[in-house]
């Protein structure tokens, strides 16, 4: 179990400050945030590069805040790999094995068992300067799982890669993940973070503004950055009506006026709502439903999506909607064409 608390660390004028944070073994953490954000400099601390001024970091139960890098077993692959351009493939990996008491032989098997586990088996015999991206990629994990952490922190190792290349990182990252390692992971792309991991954690300017799983963060945003930043497209910012106090049914005055009814016991007068794309129903008349909220508007684009086709109603505001690729084309959805948007209250969440 990996404990952080309370950690705050200062660089010129930037300052991490306060980060808790508490990941089981085999956690995958998806730590995410913009530039800038402290993502980099949280790895740095607890690779043991940066001495925090204040805050403790636990390792299966010990305190190891003050340990020597080479102590921690934690192992930190940077965004730019770092590896050696002098040394061949083998020999980068071989590099964290050269102080363990084992003969040539037994390292050298040591080393084709990882790299056969990071899929270059093959580079064994190149030097960095002729390894592409993805191929670079593999070699630093190899070359950091030598050193056999319980920790592993990577920092953004799938940016800058095309398509293939990330796919078959993500696959190298599951399964070393399965294997019982801790991982925090480094990125920007929620998408990323949706797809690997099973905890998620947001940094802005220093400070951890939300954590949780990646249902609890990307569809229950706590801040606008949050929602923002976790791809969130239905996003409006609002003034609050109050509503049946006894139902608990506010309305949030979207656009000058329209009226958009959600479910809450909120006394700010400002904020936004949200309401995720997946939830808004779209048709081509008015639905027999209970739900409070249907407006009529006109399509202004359709384009294809990862999950499907999206498209956005102008209905008052820009409302896009996730639908598949055969309601578009049974319901013949193409710009210009009048249709109705529905969703329930329940699906709105308001956000100071």
């Amino acid at each position: 179990m990996l404990e952080l608390k309370n950690i705050s660390v200062r660089l010129d004028s930037f300052v991490l400050e306060d980060v808790s944070l508490e990941l089981g073994t085999n956690d995958y953490l998806a730590l995410l945030g913009v530039s800038g954000a402290g993502k980099t400099v949280l790895l740095e601390v607890l690779a043991g590069l940066l001495k925090p001024e204040k805050g403790e970091i636990l390792l299966n139960g010990k305190n190891i805040t003050g340990r020597k890098i080479q102590d921690r077993r934690i192992g930190l692959v940077y965004q730019d790999l770092s590896l050696f351009p002098h040394l061949r493939v083998d020999a980068n990996i071989a590099y964290p094995l050269r102080n363990q008491k084992m003969s040539k032989e037994e390292r050298n098997e040591k080393v084709r068992e990882l790299a056969r586990e990071a899929g270059v088996e093959h580079l064994l015999d190149r030097y960095p300067g002729t390894l592409s991206g993805g191929e670079g990629q593999r070699v630093a994990l190899a070359r950091t799982l030598a050193s056999d952490p319980d920790v592993l922190l990577l920092d953004e190792p799938l940016s800058n890669l095309d398509v293939k290349l990330k796919t078959g990182l993500r696959a190298l990252l599951r399964r070393i993940h399965a294997q019982g390692k801790t991982v925090i992971h480094v990125t920007h792309d929620y998408m990323e973070a949706a797809t690997l991991a099973n905890k998620v954690a947001v940094i802005e300017h220093g400070r951890l503004v939300q954590t949780g799983t990646p249902e609890e963060v990307f569809r229950h945003p706590e801040t606008e950055f949050v929602a923002r930043f976790s791809g969130v497209k239905n996003l409006f910012r609002c003034r609050v009506e109050q509503g049946n106090e006894a139902a608990g049914m506010r309305h949030a005055i979207v656009g000058g006026e329209l009226s958009i009814g959600f479910l809450g016991d909120n006394t700010e007068s400002e904020g936004h709502v949200m309401i995720p794309q997946e939830d808004i129903i779209i048709s081509e008349s008015p639905l027999e439903t209970s739900a409070v909220n249907g407006f009529q508007g006109h399509i202004r684009k359709v384009y294809l999506s990862g999950s499907g086709m999206e498209v956005v109603v102008e209905a008052g505001v820009e409302f896009v909607v996730s639908v598949s690729r055969q309601s578009v084309e049974k319901m013949d959805l193409q710009p210009g064409k009048q249709v109705w948007i529905t969703f329930k209250a329940s699906a709105v969440r308001y956000i100071v």
